[in-house]
């Protein structure tokens, strides 16, 4: 599996304890060895999950070795990058995208904006 610096790796077998039932909303990746855009995303998930730790945990899960969990969310291509909040999908992405398009794109579904940081402070 590609790995991505600081990106946790999850299996069909601790998807539960750590995606479903994390505190925090969960982005996983969906991905394998073979796959030419996982490599293209994975310094991307890298700077987010360093970047947004309080407000997001970033997980890998490979298709290959995680069957059950693959089938179970309908993945059919990666990199498939789906958000999971309170043990439910509320958002699926597929395919490598640029940093700031995949902070735009979560901003809907991991509050408080995950780009807050990134953003000029508005003046009252």
């Amino acid at each position: 599996m590609i790995h991505a610096k600081g990106v946790a790796e999850v299996t069909d077998n601790d998807f539960e304890e750590e995606v479903l039932k994390a505190d925090l909303p969960v982005l996983v990746e969906f991905t394998a060895d073979w796959c030419p855009p996982c490599r293209q995303i994975a310094p991307v998930l890298s700077a987010i999950a360093s970047e947004e730790a309080d407000r997001l945990k970033i997980v890998q899960l490979d298709v290959d070795t995680n069957p059950e969990t693959t089938v179970r969310y309908g993945v059919l291509s990666m990199p498939t990058l789906m958000v999971f909040r309170g043990g439910e999908p509320v958002k699926s992405m597929v395919g490598a995208r640029p940093k700031r398009r995949l902070l735009q794109e979560l901003e809907d579904v991991v509050p408080p904006s995950i780009t807050a940081l990134h953003h000029e402070p508005k003046h009252s």
